[in-house]
């Protein structure tokens, strides 16, 4: 009987087949789950979905919205983009990508944006979450507010940059939620998305996004994301005349596979949407029913109380009692406008005044025996309510006569008012910030931590191609003078305004 030998070639190609059965199958079955969302960005219609409520990791995705808090956080005057942010060592070992910045050392805030847009540095989005909150767990739950204050209803954020972690996911749906509210919410640092390169301060970088921003007409954002559990991902905006589109893939298998789909998805959206259509902004977040926190256990056990607000604590001390303040900002151009100042900030610029302006104690005062004029110095005064004329009943009379009482008649009170022309055109500015709704806060505070010389004085802002005026009106020059000289003794830069 002959036995077979096998040629050696062929050991070759059953070793091949071996390794394809072990080792490529499973990966191929290990890749991450794909999923799609398009949108008309003008009216949040949708165009097509594909797995959009799935769960999924969304890497760097994430510092969207470690973006848009920063972005809020500068409108709302809790730091400034040129404030200087000190490097910790946490965020200084974060793994690539990253910028390459040192424990210890100091960053403009505009520096480390630029590296999260354009960059995707991880080192930079923890910088900003720390900068902002003090520590990147702090970061994340203010996150998960802001999340769901924009309706991202199936996103959990555990870090500032988006690398994989057990229980950090989002949607292909909140994720185009999320690049909607960048692009209308803060139209002014949109351009970030779209910049080729970028100076991050510490060195020039690249866009991660640059090939398809260069190869699909009209491409201008926003965010990449990578990590092996995730794939790749973006999140694309494009304009085409009237139309922009908001494409949003998870899961590519390449970045040239990735950029394809999503060209493909683009055309798409530009072929099904109308090419009019109203614009519908999505609403602003509404910091609401952010939390539930257990009350005290000598409460009904389980029982919940639900924290209204966005500010969940704080470390100024506590309002005197009896010392509810609520106060509407209006400006002379819009008086009866609503304003964005929260009644947070109202508290908080409240709390801060009594600190620096105590509140003058009122001793009882034994009126003189001969009334003399009196000075009121507000711009309007409500007249003095005529007395009621007193019934004089005949018992009255009686007692009256009996006492030899002579009612003396009152003697007249003289009220002068000041008048609202006659050297009332001066005023003071305290400075110019980078939005309206800064201004108006510097406004409130300043007013009530100076009441004495500001009292009855119009607060205007007025719009400077550089930013924000903060102006106080109609005072005389000597009130403007004496107001500047007492709030230069507390540290606030102010000058005088003259008429016209």
């Amino acid at each position: 009987m002959r036995v077979r030998r096998v040629q050696p070639a062929r050991y070759g190609l059953f070793i091949l087949a071996a390794i394809w059965v072990l080792l490529i199958l499973p990966l191929s079955a290990m890749a991450a789950p794909y999923a799609a969302y398009v949108i008309d960005a003008r009216t949040g219609e949708v165009l097509h979905s594909t797995n959009a409520d799935t769960r999924l990791h969304p890497a760097s995705l994430t510092k969207m919205m470690t973006l848009y808090i920063a972005f809020e956080a500068i409108k709302r005057g809790e730091i400034s983009i040129d404030s200087k942010v000190k490097i910790s060592s946490n965020a200084a070992s974060e793994p690539p990508s990253k910028l390459g910045l040192k424990s210890g050392q100091t960053i403009a805030l505009r520096y480390l944006i630029r590296a999260a847009a354009v960059k995707s540095a991880n080192d930079a989005a923890t910088a900003i979450g720390e900068a902002l909150e003090g520590s990147e767990a702090k970061f994340a739950r203010r996150m998960n507010r802001t999340a769901k204050a924009l309706g991202m209803k199936n996103t959990t954020f555990k870090n500032a940059h988006g690398l994989t972690e057990p229980g950090h996911l989002s949607t292909a749906h909140d994720m185009t939620i999320m690049g909607r509210h960048l692009l209308y919410d803060f139209p002014e640092y949109y351009n970030l998305f779209s910049r080729i390169t970028a100076d991050a301060g510490v060195r020039k970088v690249s866009h991660t996004n640059r090939r398809f921003l260069t190869s699909y007409k009209g491409a201008d954002g926003i965010k990449t994301g990578y990590t092996r559990a995730a794939g790749f991902n973006l999140v694309a905006s494009a304009e085409r005349g009237n139309e922009r589109i908001i494409v949003t893939v998870f899961g590519g298998t390449s970045t040239s596979a990735r950029n394809a789909k999503v060209a493909e998805l683009m055309d798409l959206g530009f072929r099904r949407a109308p090419s009019k259509a109203p614009m519908n902004k999505p609403a602003k977040p509404s910091y609401v029913d952010v939390e539930d926190i257990p009350m005290a256990s000598n409460t009904a056990a389980g029982k919940t109380i639900r924290v209204v607000g966005a500010v969940l604590s704080s470390k100024r001390p506590n309002l005197r009692p009896r010392t509810t303040v609520e106060v509407v900002v209006a400006t002379a151009e819009m008086p009866k406008a609503p304003s964005p100042i929260l009644k947070a900030d109202i508290t908080a610029a409240l709390q801060e005044a009594q600190k620096t302006a105590p509140v003058p104690t009122v001793a009882s005062i034994t009126p003189p025996v001969a009334p003399e004029p009196v000075m009121l110095a507000a711009v309007s005064m409500r007249p003095t309510q005529r007395p009621t004329e007193e019934v004089l009943t005949p018992e009255v009379i009686k007692v009256a006569q009996a006492v030899k009482v002579k009612k003396a008649p009152a003697a007249p009170e003289v009220i002068t008012r000041v008048s609202t022309s006659g050297g009332r055109h001066w005023g003071v500015n305290i400075g110019r910030y980078p939005s309206r709704y800064a201004a108006e806060k510097v406004l409130l505070k300043t007013a009530l931590s100076e009441i004495s010389t500001l009292d009855g004085t119009l607060r205007k802002v007025v719009q400077r191609p550089q930013g924000f005026d903060a102006n106080f009106l109609g005072m005389t020059r000597e009130t403007a003078d004496l107001a500047c000289r007492r709030l230069v003794a507390r540290n606030v830069n102010c000058f005088m305004i003259g008429p016209g």
